[in-house]
Parts: structure tokens; C-alpha cells; sequence
């Protein structure tokens, strides 16, 4: 169904939707490329949000070389967009530019295009395919595709640790447990979600800024917190800079919300049956905020309360060559009954940085809240 050329066209789009891997939040990151005559004629990349999508840059980057987007065929990583948002829908761009053909790597999971827009080319006579490299396009946008699918972002816990899974001293010293290349590449990680969740203990502990500096970015990540009694310090560095989002329980003091919205700091109550923040309702908050991927970086307790409510999709877990002992470990649940009873993961990706290792293994898809009670 498709040719070798097909795949290096296709490749090239989805090397171009990387290019928005830190700004097209909240919409998907998209690439297109224009091909004409064997010859690409233009390429581009969706843009922040309320500005081109990756279809209309790809014309428009065609047509300022000179080369006109009739007869071509367009490489794209989405299915072009059908609905009227703050853009204009991409299948008209298409459809009015006369090209000749649409290869999509995958449908949009968005229920407002979802095939619509592969039909609405196919009417205007454009011979349209669709699966070509679903798979990278599907990792591309995970958490676009869980946020349109479940209306929960993706959510991916981020943990530091030594061989024998302690992330630090009994003193509260956990810095630094693994090496220079680790820690850089976490930050790569906290750089592509749309928002970073802690936990008042991490701020009382180690007073995080929970901000993207070992490498470049043009944004930084929504910062999240889960504080139940509203108790955050005021001087603590999580309140510095863009304000950040925090939920919280029931029957907090009044004065301390005037001075946290005084700060700026977005409040939002959502409360469970035992009087603590409802974890799955603050994933659904967050992504009708637009929060595609979360990244987690919290202490024992919250990566617990997480796991027990299934609310984690997969693990980032950085190993040091090193041993601490009876000391804090990752999480904080009761072991199962039976080994049965066990939660069970899958290796996703294993690769050494500098002396760590680092670990991305999702939850296989049998993983319920139980298997952690």
C-alpha cells in the first residue's frame, strides 16, 4: 500500500512535528510535507496555539518558493482537522490548494474531526490513505490522544533512585542521586508535558522551583500542585514566577487562600470521601485545561496515592549505581496478597546515560486501582 518513498516523506513529517515538541500545547504536534513530481515543494510544522496548523505552513511555505501546492501530495502525521477552532479547518486548506493526494499516519482521535476530515477529502475527490508510521505518530501525541480518548492527560511519573529503589538519606539529602546526563535528560522530559505535579512534601522538603533549565525551551510547563490543607509555605519557590495551579481539600483557612490568590495561584477545591483531593477528578480538570501529558516529580506518598488510584500511565525511573539502604523508597502502597495480585509493567525503553540507567516501562493494560490495595 505504501512505497519505500512514502516512508521517507512520512518520516520527514513526523521529524517536523518534533520541532513542536515544547509548543503546540494544547493541540497536537503535526508535521506536513508537500510533494510534487518527485521533488518536496514544502514543509511545516503546526505552531503555537491560534496560529497555522501544519498543513496550511506547509502550503504556505510552498507557495514562497515559488512552487505551486496544485497536484502535489501531502505527507501528514494527523489527519487533517475538519472543524472550525481558532484555525480555520486544514482539510479546506487542502481541498482549496488542489492537491492530488493525503497521506495521514493516523486518524484525529479528536471527536470533532475523527474521520470527518479524511471523508471530507475523499468527497472532493483527493485520493486519501491513512496508517502510514501509526505507531511513531501515535507516541508523537500520546497525550493529545489520551486527553481526547479519556479526557485524562498522560501521565508519566518521574523517579530517581539507587539500585535498591531508595530516592534518598533518611536525612531528606537526595540530591544528587544519579549523574549530569540524567538529570539533564528529566529536564528534556519535564520540557515536552504540558504541566509538572508535585506534592506538599516535595516542597517542604526540597523546595523544588519544578522549572525546565538543563536544556532550552521557548515555554515552561504549567506548574501543579496537590496540597489538601492549602498550607503551602508562602515563601516557597514553587509560588515564584508563573503562577501555579493547586488543588486542594475542604475546610481550608480563608486567609490563606486570599494570600495565595494574592500570589496569583490558581485554586480549585476537589475533595474524595475521606477528605483528601480527588486524584482522578484533578486528571480530568487538567485536561479540560488543556494538559496533555503530566509529569510527575513528588515524594513516596503522593506517587502512591497515584498508583492506588490509577492515575499513572507509565514510569520514568533513573538508576545510580549506588546503594543507600534502609532508606525512603519510590512509592508509598500496601504490597499486594500474592504475587498474582502484583501490578505488572512493560519495558518500554532501556538506555544508559553517562553511569545511570534509565527506565520507561508502562502499565500493562490489566493494572487496576486494586492490584495496589
Amino acid at each position: 500500500m505504501f512505497s519505500q518513498t512514502d516512508f521517507t516523506h512520512m518520516e520527514c513529517a513526523l521529524a517536523l512535528a518534533s520541532k513542536g515538541m515544547y509548543t503546540t500545547t494544547p493541540n497536537p504536534r503535526v508535521g506536513c510535507v508537500l510533494v510534487k513530481n518527485g521533488e518536496v515543494i514544502g514543509m511545516g510544522f503546526t505552531q503555537p496555539a491560534g496560529q497555522n496548523h501544519a498543513e496550511v505552513q506547509a502550503l504556505k511555505d510552498a507557495r514562497s518558493r515559488g512552487k505551486e501546492p496544485r497536484g502535489s501530495t501531502a505527507y501528514v502525521t494527523l489527519e487533517p482537522c475538519s472543524h472550525f477552532g481558532r484555525t480555520p479547518p486544514c482539510a479546506h486548506a487542502l481541498i482549496d490548494a488542489r492537491v492530488e493526494k493525503v497521506i495521514a499516519a493516523m486518524e484525529d482521535p479528536n471527536p470533532s474531526v475523527s474521520g470527518r476530515g479524511l471523508t471530507m477529502l475523499r468527497d472532493a475527490g483527493i485520493d486519501v490513505r491513512c496508517g502510514l508510521l501509526s505507531n511513531e505518530a501515535h507516541e508523537m501525541n500520546i497525550g493529545f490522544v489520551s486527553r481526547m480518548t479519556r479526557r485524562r492527560p498522560w501521565v508519566r511519573m518521574k523517579v530517581a533512585a539507587t539500585l535498591d529503589g531508595r530516592t534518598g538519606l533518611p536525612s531528606g539529602e537526595s540530591q544528587w542521586i544519579t549523574g549530569v546526563d540524567a538529570r539533564a535528560d528529566g529536564h528534556a522530559w519535564r520540557a515536552r508535558a504540558c504541566a509538572i505535579l508535585t506534592g506538599i512534601g516535595t516542597v517542604r522538603e526540597d523546595d523544588p522551583q519544578l522549572t525546565v533549565r538543563a536544556v532550552d525551551t521557548p515555554r515552561q510547563p504549567q506548574r501543579v500542585l496537590v496540597n489538601n490543607r492549602l498550607d503551602v509555605p508562602l515563601d516557597a519557590r514553587i509560588l515564584d514566577g508563573a503562577p501555579p495551579w493547586i488543588f486542594h481539600g475542604a475546610n481550608v483557612d480563608p486567609a490563606r487562600m486570599e494570600a495565595l490568590r494574592e500570589r496569583g495561584a490558581g485554586l480549585a477545591e476537589l475533595t474524595n470521601e475521606h477528605g483528601k483531593v480527588d486524584l482522578p477528578a484533578m486528571l480530568t480538570a487538567l485536561a479540560d485545561r488543556g494538559i496533555n501529558e503530566l509529569h510527575v516529580e513528588a515524594g513516596h506518598k503522593l506517587n502512591g496515592s497515584l498508583l492506588r488510584e490509577s492515575c499513572v500511565d507509565e514510569l520514568l525511573v533513573y538508576l545510580a549505581p549506588s546503594l543507600f539502604g534502609s532508606a525512603p523508597g519510590m512509592f508509598d502502597f500496601a504490597p499486594p496478597e500474592t504475587l498474582d495480585a502484583r501490578p505488572h509493567l512493560k519495558f518500554h525503553h532501556i538506555d544508559r546515560l553517562g553511569d545511570d540507567l534509565r527506565i520507561l516501562a508502562r502499565f500493562a493494560e490489566t493494572t487496576v486501582a486494586s492490584d495496589f490495595r
